[in-house]
């Protein structure tokens, strides 16, 4: 019997699970979800014939490789750091692999040995990265066979909330994915092409230097750069292009906010908090700014970062309790994971929130000695806080791509991305019937 095995079953995993389960009763397979939680596990299987529940701890030996054993595919969802472990138990065991997270250079040593043993190693297979290596790779496809020469690539992607979620949240933000990794994000150099110029931003200017973006019947919205852009001028065949940005969008507001984090140094990951069992959030806040009883914390933060006291970016601040005496409730932490654990208060989806995919694109090209451009979007609302546009969007595509192994539909070998046609075009079909499509509209 063909068997998919699922690692983690996490807040991604739930319509990735339902999915094949459907494919694993229509299919005769059987669907295996390993989680350090057999509870969570098991929640994910429900009563489905086709699925098994049960506990896995990818630092138990023993345990890994039974279970990998079993499996004729295993999907990844640990964190990205655990990837290379879950691979080396895959080559050894000779199952195929496929991960949402980003290509590591340590993911990249398995090629040769994975081609050898006819393995597939399927990387950067969710949202962004993954649908937004998809649905570029469709247009550029076009473009050039069309004899469109490409010029510039800009590719923007976020996870918000729906307009109608939280209307009091000045943010507009909520936690729809991996919290750490929104405390931690943009903490490596981003480098880009812009204009046929190399371009590079240190994390502590990153939420200083943002573009402006209009998404059509959507609105206005700002973006930061993501880590490497440049990698990917080779990876989509785009030599002598003159611009390559890729970045992640956020609603009006929301980075010169969280720059006060980034300045003050509340996402260094780096060493523990002294006496976080006492503190509350306003002492995690002042324990950053310099020692002047005579002026309130709020102050202290607009004389030191030359912001409005009265302005958004400190009353988002306030709306998220950085300036109360409650308690942290935690004995010990990192400055990110204290400010993580803070703003889960409020950032942590309710029951009923929906959650927001926005995706948009620019493509500048010539043709016939004409410059034209196009611009597409994707939007995908989440439906509650356990179906969400997130779960929908990593999920859906590491879902098809396994069934689509399965049915030995895809004969790429090796650690790829998802960059190529046989690959992206029959996982982008199959995302239009669950209403996940790419719009595009001629601006020139």
């Amino acid at each position: 019997m063909k068997t998919i095995l699922v690692l983690g079953a996490g807040r991604s995993s739930s319509v990735l699970i339902s999915y094949l389960m459907e494919e694993a009763h229509k299919n005769d397979w059987q669907v295996i979800v390993g989680d350090s939680s057999e509870q969570a596990a098991r929640e994910r299987i429900g009563n489905s014939l086709a699925g098994k529940a049960l506990r896995f701890d990818i630092q138990d030996e023993r345990m890994s490789r039974l279970i990998i054993s079993q499996a004729t595919v295993v999907i990844s969802l640990l964190p990205p750091h655990l990837h290379t472990v879950v691979a080396r138990y895959c080559i050894e065991l000779e199952k195929h692999l496929i991960t949402a997270s980003y290509l590591s250079n340590e993911m990249r040593g398995f090629d040769g040995e994975a081609r050898r043993k006819d393995l597939l190693f399927l990387n950067e297979c969710g949202l962004d990265p993954g649908i937004d290596h998809m649905s570029v790779m469709h247009v550029l496809d076009r473009i050039k066979t069309n004899g469109g020469k490409i010029i510039s690539v800009a590719s923007f992607t976020g996870g918000l909330i729906a307009p109608e979620t939280a209307p009091e949240n000045p943010w507009r933000y909520k936690f729809t994915w991996n919290p750490r990794n929104v405390i931690i994000a943009g903490q490596s150099t981003a480098k880009f092409l812009e204009n046929g110029l190399y371009k590079y931003i240190p994390y502590q200017q990153l939420f200083s230097r943002t573009t402006s973006i209009h998404v059509e019947g959507l609105g206005e919205y700002e973006g930061y750069a993501n880590r490497d852009s440049l990698s990917y001028v080779e990876m989509y065949d785009l030599q002598g292009i003159q611009t390559m940005l890729r970045g992640t969008l956020r609603e009006k507001g929301y980075c010169s906010a969280w720059n006060i984090f980034v300045q003050l140094g509340c996402c260094d990951d780096s060493y523990t908090v002294e006496n976080v069992d006492t503190m509350t959030h306003q002492d995690f806040i002042n324990s950053f700014l310099p020692n002047n009883p005579s002026i309130s914390v709020k102050e202290k933060i607009a004389a030191q970062l030359h912001v409005d006291v009265q302005g958004s970016e400190l009353q988002k601040l306030q709306w998220s309790g950085f300036f109360s005496d409650e308690r942290i409730g935690l004995t010990a932490g990192t400055p990110a994971q204290i400010l993580e654990h803070i703003l889960n208060k409020k950032w942590r989806l309710d029951p009923p929130d929906k959650d927001l995919i926005v995706m948009w694109h620019r493509f500048v090209y010539e043709v016939d000695g004409m410059e034209k451009e196009v611009q597409a979007s994707l939007v995908v609302k989440g439906e509650d806080a356990i179906n969400t546009g997130m779960a929908k969007t990593v999920g859906l595509p590491l879902g098809i791509a396994a069934c689509l192994l399965l049915r030995g539909k895809i004969s790429e070998r090796g650690v790829i991305i998802p960059i190529q046609k046989g690959i992206y075009e029959p996982i982008l079909a199959e995302l239009k019937t669950h209403n996940i499509t790419l719009i595009e509209k001629n601006i020139i």
